[in-house]
């Protein structure tokens, strides 16, 4: 007699049927057809069973058909099995179209999104500081408080697209939470935090100034730059996330530096500067990122503010930079690298600082005429940024010990394709030193010899630039003659640039220097005469140029200005 398990074993018959991949989302395994526009019910997308080829072979009760309404399914398959009226079909896609519209609709960034976001924001910062305090002991009890806190912090950056609600921000008191997450205890949310602030004040951030000052006038209230500093001091470099965190505590430095006041204020008030300059020593077998960036705002800092220079030239900052160029003089960084930057930061900074007068004196025992043209002579990437260092260091009412220096260390017998600056420097060796003195006579010496060569040479350098600026010019005048009165005043700037770039400095400069020439010795005067006749030229052309220079210096009560009107007034007379 059979048993009666065995009439209800399913029979092992081969299947031609593929099993199910497990790997699919069961809610798109099970999905059915949306109701289509006109109630029409559709096709079944997937079901569990992909073959359809016993369809005929249906298992279960027939549906009943409705006669009195059409039964149909929508497009989701919302009702598998079942049915639901055309009208009531119509109605839930309705809703459904709604509820795309709603979700396709970007979210309005506005005063009252901030109010909501800066009000999750507080609520965020004191849970987390609850936490903290309640469960000191157990960090896992508030670190999801502090992950949460992370992810608003970070969400923040959004208003860097939106500057105009800073004023708001700062308004509603969410500057001053956000800067002091600065000392949380978390480094992680202090290095966020910094980050996040660096994002807002960046000069690529087209906020209008009035906003743009609302915000960080609100954050320095809240005291922001000695935060600043307190991060640097606990923040580990030899950390990777730590490293970073420095890196953007530079830049928010940098970006507040944009202000020349705080760039001041930065140097008077806090150790921003001495920190730099401790920084900028360091030894490291590769000069780092942070390092250079340390060396380049220290160069902001010297550029913003005389007393920011005052304070590191009292401070022997002029040896120290100079000791770090050493290395230099004949050795060049590789080309492309954050050394390449480097060295080119620490060239900045110190002829920012040889343009007063303490900064002067100050190069001048360091020996810094010396390194300079021992870089004149043996370096290659160091040679043009000497040559611009001495330009400077030369320059002005206070550079006559400076030409007399070179003069002695023999200076003159280097040569420089840097034309510009080369030029500089003799022009402001003929105006500082004084007359009659040893060093100025050698000086002239050396125009003097070998037949007047040196003057060829300077005519021929004056052709150039003139050849170059009369092209430029006549450029100018085609355009200016198309245009009103007030469009001209509009493109003067413009046009003034375009003849910087021609040459007209240095055509002014060497104009200076053979007026010089001309007005102390009666060999050159003549010999200067004789190469310009030979295309048609005087001192006519000379004096041109050193008229259109006068014309140019504003009124100004700058013992410089008043200098140099002076001196072209009387370049003026001699010839």
């Amino acid at each position: 007699m059979t048993n009666i398990d065995d009439l209800f074993k399913k029979p092992n018959l081969p299947s031609n049927k593929r099993q199910a991949d497990i790997s699919q989302d069961s809610n798109q395994k099970f999905k059915v057809p949306k109701l289509s526009p006109n109630g029409k019910l559709g096709t079944i997308a997937s079901t569990t069973v992909e073959n359809a080829e016993d369809a005929d072979e249906v298992t279960g009760p027939e549906l009943q058909s409705d006669n009195d309404e059409e039964l149909v399914d929508d497009d989701e398959g919302r009702f598998f099995g079942g049915g639901i009226t055309k009208d009531t079909a119509e109605v839930l896609d309705f809703i459904d179209e709604q509820d795309k519209d709603d979700l396709s609709k970007p979210e309005k960034i506005d005063s009252v999104w901030l109010r909501k976001i800066a009000l999750s924001f507080e609520k965020r910062i004191s849970q987390n500081a609850e936490l903290r305090a309640k469960f000191e002991d157990t960090p896992q009890k508030f670190m999801g408080s502090e992950a949460d806190l992370d992810a608003d912090i970070k969400a923040l950056s959004i208003l860097s697209e939106h500057p105009i609600l800073y004023g708001e921000f700062a308004k509603i008191g969410c500057v001053s939470s956000l800067v002091s997450l600065l000392s949380h205890e978390n480094t992680d949310i202090a290095i966020d935090a910094i980050e996040i602030i660096k994002e807002l004040t960046d000069e690529d951030v087209e906020a209008e100034q009035s906003h743009w000052d609302a915000l960080v006038d609100a954050m320095l209230e809240a005291d922001l730059i000695n935060l600043l500093l307190e991060n640097i001091s606990r923040l580990n470099e030899n950390n990777e996330s730590d490293r970073a965190g420095i890196y953007h505590v530079l830049g928010v430095l940098e970006n507040l530096s944009s202000r020349g006041s705080i760039a001041e204020r930065m140097g008077k008030e806090t150790s921003v500067i001495k920190w730099l300059v401790a920084r900028i020593q360091r030894k490291e077998t590769i000069i780092g990122q942070n390092k250079q960036y340390s060396a380049e705002l220290l160069a902001i800092l010297l550029q913003s503010s005389a007393a920011n220079r005052a304070r590191l030239i009292e401070s022997d900052g002029v040896d120290t930079l100079l000791q770090l160029l050493s290395p230099y003089r004949k050795r060049d960084p590789a080309k492309g690298t954050e050394e390449e930057e480097y060295v080119e930061n620490l060239f900045d900074c110190v002829t920012c600082c040889v343009d007063d007068r303490e900064g002067k004196a100050r190069f001048l025992a360091a020996e810094g005429i010396e390194l300079c043209l021992i870089m004149l002579r043996e370096g290659k990437m160091s040679k043009s940024r000497a040559l611009r260092l001495l330009d400077h260091a030369l320059g002005g009412p206070d550079g006559a010990v400076c030409c007399d220096k070179l003069v002695e260390a023999a200076g003159l017998k280097n040569d420089s394709h840097t034309t510009e600056h080369l030029l500089g420097i003799l022009a402001s060796m003929l105006r500082s030193l004084p007359s009659d003195s040893a060093a100025r006579i050698r000086l002239l010496a050396k125009f003097v010899e070998k037949d007047y060569e040196k003057l060829e040479r300077l005519i021929k350098i004056r052709r150039e630039h003139a050849s170059k600026m009369m092209g430029v010019d006549g450029e100018i005048e085609r355009e200016r003659a198309s245009l009103s009165g007030a469009e001209r005043e509009e493109r003067a700037d413009e046009w003034f640039s375009r003849r910087l770039e021609a040459g007209l400095f240095s055509l002014q400069t060497v104009d200076v220097i053979i007026a010089w020439l001309a007005a102390e010795d009666t060999g050159a005067r003549g010999r200067i005469q004789a190469l310009l006749a030979d295309q048609d030229e005087t001192f006519q052309d000379v004096k041109k140029t050193l008229k259109d220079q006068l014309d140019n210096i504003t009124s100004s009560a700058e013992d410089e200005d008043s200098d140099l009107r002076e001196m072209l007034a009387t370049l003026l007379l001699h010839l």
